[in-house]
């Protein structure tokens, strides 16, 4: 009864961890590569604001590093993220009695060409964007530009990320 016991719970073990390779807790469906590169994002965007393509570049790599087993590669991944920021934009959203603005939007564009080498008909040139509204009092500058870039990044990634891996 005892062995019998063993042989049951190695069993339920191996095949928990073997079902790893085609399940996971984040949604990423099985897919056939084990390493990813991430080209440096430039910023080609009209309105320029310095360092958001590093911010971009690094919040797309920690994105499919922590929601996949994928390695990370300088060169030649089987899952190539290229593409750049191209759009950068702040507008007024509301008006007041008075006719000045309320509330303004950061909005970001990135154009992102995604290619999978052992899968080529999953390859795609998209364009991402999100955005986030402040208020029209405050400048774009310190935290108020860290808060806004991290959600606006948040969402771009994890769309990038959808669409590319995940395939929901």
């Amino acid at each position: 009864m005892k062995s019998l016991f063993k042989i049951i719970m190695i069993t339920v073990i191996f095949t928990s961890i073997n079902s790893c390779k085609y399940y996971n807790f984040t949604g990423a469906k099985p897919i056939d590569a084990d390493t990813f590169q991430v080209n440096y994002f430039q910023n080609n965007a009209d309105l320029i604001e310095p360092g958001i393509e590093r911010i971009f570049t690094l919040e797309l790599q920690d994105i499919i590093q922590n929601q996949t087993s994928l390695n990370l590669v300088p060169q030649g991944g089987d899952l190539l993220y290229e593409g750049e920021i191209v759009d950068y934009r702040i507008t007024p959203m509301t008006a007041t009695a008075d006719q000045r603005a309320a509330q303004n939007r950061l909005s970001i564009t990135v154009l992102v060409r995604f290619s999978n080498k052992n899968k080529e008909e999953d390859d795609f040139e998209k364009r991402f964007s999100h955005f986030h509204d402040y208020p029209a009092n405050e400048q774009m500058i310190g935290a108020r530009l860290t808060a806004g870039l991290d959600e606006i990044y948040a969402r771009i990634t994890q769309d990038i990320f959808t669409e590319s891996v995940a395939k929901w």
